[in-house]
């Protein structure tokens, strides 16, 4: 599907009011073409910070409405667009009723967290002739859509395999399984919340479809079991007021960060040591994917590793294309480092490492291309992404080269969450998954 034939905004309804949902804020509010009109929220607090933050960026503070007066809401504020970024197996109960009003979507990753949920979502899509926009941000990232241009423009021929490592370290990592994210009902598992942003990259640089996935997985590190085998696992349920949290090197205090006091603290949410509390989620992922295509891809996914960052190399039938950033080189504890890129891309992560592309063409000397890499945002991909979706702020450029045609839709979003139900259906049975067998695609 093509990008929207006009950029998204409007009156906007802000569904979920999580720490990501302040960049959309940021960004709407931004843009004199739309406003904020309305928050959906069931926690009081929550929604009081977040319109004590349209405030200060100069926007009016704005009605709430609980998840149960939505179609009120959408009716009552002529919203005219909906940003979704609530808890993940949450987004149906939304996107249903907003397309079914004529309302346009956009759905922070994953699109939802099981078949059935799909299905309801997809069938919604054709009945009604609306469409979703899904914030794959990593398209927008500049380093990535310089491999997308460097396989379409056949620099290394006809694509065969693709290895993907993709590394988490113990902030970024530790932080799937507190709250709701460490519960597989809630978030689909790394392998839909997470990888679901890899899998998208994979679908769009190579140009294909996955056909079938197999794999492993495990809870490795974190838990009660791992945690007291590994000497990780520490006595406490809350790391507020907590002595034995002082000297825990993954606990998160969020007392330290303005924000999250505001989100968390405030509203008494739990802050569980993530080495012993009951976990629903693998840590360790190693998949295979076949493509419609022919191409195969070998993925690994860690969660508690020194440093953050991830190796893509391509195999093709003229050469070979290999990524290679380095989000962060290593991350000491947040009792030593402040709470500096606790929140995973509103800021440069301490420590940044740097971004090389490398082409090697067959019987040739090696090649690194010129990057532009920015360590905020997921590599720049957030600001590119608001500037092509919602166009450009007072003062920006207007995005016009592959960036314009990186807007995801429903049927990108699907093929993502198929690649991580496969993944987790594999996981439990030891068998390969027809990406068919799912009913989805």
């Amino acid at each position: 599907m093509a990008p929207p034939a006009k950029p998204l905004g409007g009156r906007v309804a802000i569904v979920g009011t999580g720490s990501r949902a302040a960049m959309f804020v940021r960004g709407i509010v931004a843009r004199p073409s739309s406003q904020v009109v309305a928050i959906c929220e069931p926690n009081s607090i929550r929604a009081a910070y977040y319109n004590q933050l349209l405030q200060s960026l100069g926007a009016p503070t704005v009605p709430v409405y609980q998840p149960d007066d939505f179609k009120t809401m959408l009716e009552k504020e002529s919203v005219e667009m909906v940003v979704v970024t609530c808890i993940d197996a949450l987004h149906d109960l939304y996107i249903v009723p907003a397309l079914e009003a004529g309302v346009r979507v956009l759905s922070e990753k994953p699109l939802t967290t099981d078949t059935e949920k799909c299905r309801r979502i997809l069938e919604t899509v054709q009945r009604t002739g609306q469409h979703i926009t899904v914030t794959f941000n990593y398209r927008y990232n500049p380093v990535h859509e310089l491999v997308k241009r460097t396989i379409a423009e056949g620099k290394i021929g006809k694509v065969l395999s693709v290895h993907f490592e993709w590394l988490l370290d113990t902030v970024h990592g530790a932080d799937y399984f507190r709250r709701w994210h460490r519960q597989k009902t809630n978030s689909g598992g790394l392998m839909v919340h997470k990888a679901g942003h890899h899998f998208d990259l994979v679908n769009w640089w190579i140009d294909a479809e996955p056909e079938t996935v197999a794999g492993f997985g495990k809870l490795a590190f974190y838990g009660d079991k791992a945690g007291k085998e590994h000497g990780w696992a520490k006595d406490y349920e809350r790391a507020r007021g907590s002595e034995e949290a002082k000297k825990d090197p993954f606990a998160i205090h969020l007392d330290l960060d303005p924000a999250l006091k505001a989100i968390y603290v405030m509203r008494r949410a739990k802050t569980d040591t993530i080495a012993t509390r009951t976990l629903g989620r693998d840590q360790t992922h190693l998949v295979k994917v076949r493509y419609n295509t022919g191409v195969t891809m070998s993925y690994h996914l860690t969660a508690y590793s020194p440093w953050e960052g991830y190796h893509v190399m391509f195999n093709g039938s003229l050469g070979r294309l290999e990524l290679s950033v380095v989000e962060s080189q290593y991350r000491v504890p947040a009792t030593d480092d402040g709470m500096e890129g606790l929140i995973h891309g509103t800021a440069a992560l301490p420590n940044a490492g740097d971004a090389t592309v490398t082409l090697h063409r067959l019987w040739q000397k090696p090649t690194i291309l010129p990057v532009k890499y920015d360590h905020a945002g997921h590599g720049g991909g957030d600001a590119r992404m608001l500037s092509v979706l919602f166009g450009p702020a007072p003062g920006e450029s207007a995005e016009t080269g592959d960036a314009s045609k990186q807007s995801a839709n429903e049927r990108d979003g699907a093929m993502a969450l198929a690649v991580g139900l496969a993944a987790n259906q594999s996981f439990a049975t030891g068998k390969f998954v027809d990406i068919k067998s799912l009913g989805i695609l």
